[in-house]
């Protein structure tokens, strides 16, 4: 049985910005997180924050393999976007995502973001996370000044495919859900960036994050639940061109060269969309 408690994560991550932003001088104060646990099953290595909940998965044999089935979703945005200059994960886990998107796309730069130094050293040392070089940047700090910071979006090409998945020791909600946050979000992509997003879609935070990413894009569309209850939403800065028969025929040849099962992406983005215009169109 899980305990609930308050989250020290959220609790860090939802701290006003003058509290998180210190003068020159001043000491900043140091963030508590829930510990890093780890267990392994069925050649399967998993990460957790103190709980029983999984953050992140690696089969030991195919390290640099999507091993979830949301992660797997959360790239959905290859239909779109086959060739992105710039890719970001806020959130790195087990580091899954920036691995794949490091091996399965050279040309791009990818950037991780992560606020908890202790979870970028275990994807290095347990979960082989690459070291960062010319196109890997691994950057320890909060998501939210990330996307708010022009600094940093002038440090690489602004952002094509931006992938949020920002749970904490609870695993029930993103941490970071207000309409700021996703306006930041969609001011620090590009114009026909894509942003994906985990989501719980048994949980009050599900409508409460597609209500508050849908002022910032144009469309925002969701797959069908996976087993584990993850429901990953796509939103789509410009408003695509959404030509099925092509998408189908794409998404079968990615599923020849990533090895993903993407039959179902095709299908469930156009049951959302039909919805979706159903509402807005």
């Amino acid at each position: 049985m899980l305990i609930r408690r308050n989250s020290i994560e959220k609790e860090e991550s939802r701290r006003p910005r003058r509290e998180r932003s210190l003068p020159l001088g001043v000491q900043r104060r140091t963030p508590r997180y829930a510990p890093i646990t780890l267990s392994e099953m069925d050649g399967v290595r998993y990460l957790h924050f103190g709980s029983e909940w999984v953050q992140g998965a690696m089969r030991i044999s195919q390290p640099d393999a999507l091993e979830l089935e949301y992660a797997q979703q959360m790239m959905s945005w290859m239909l779109f976007l086959p060739q992105p200059r710039h890719i970001v994960q806020l959130g790195l886990g087990t580091g899954a995502l920036t691995k794949f998107c490091y091996r399965h796309f050279p040309d791009a730069a990818v950037t991780a973001v992560d606020l908890n130094p202790e979870v970028i050293q275990v994807s290095h040392s347990m979960f082989n996370l690459p070291q960062p070089d010319g196109r890997l940047a691994v950057l320890e700090m909060d998501a939210l000044d990330y996307v708010s910071d022009a600094r940093q979006r002038s440090r690489r090409p602004r952002i094509d495919v931006l992938q949020v998945d920002l749970y904490d020791s609870t695993a029930r909600g993103p941490i970071l859900d207000t309409p700021e946050f996703y306006a930041a979000c969609a001011h620090s992509m590009s114009a026909n960036g894509i942003l994906t997003v985990n989501l719980f879609g048994d949980h009050p935070s599900y409508e409460k994050n597609l209500a508050a990413m849908g002022p910032a894009f144009a469309c925002v569309l969701c797959l069908p639940p996976v087993h584990q209850g993850n429901v990953v939403a796509l939103a789509f800065k410009s408003m695509p061109t959404f030509d099925w028969t092509a998408l189908s025929h794409q998404a079968a040849a990615l599923s020849l060269v990533s090895g993903m099962p993407t039959g179902n992406w095709v299908p469930g983005l156009q049951a959302a969309w039909k919805d979706w215009a159903a509402l807005y169109a």
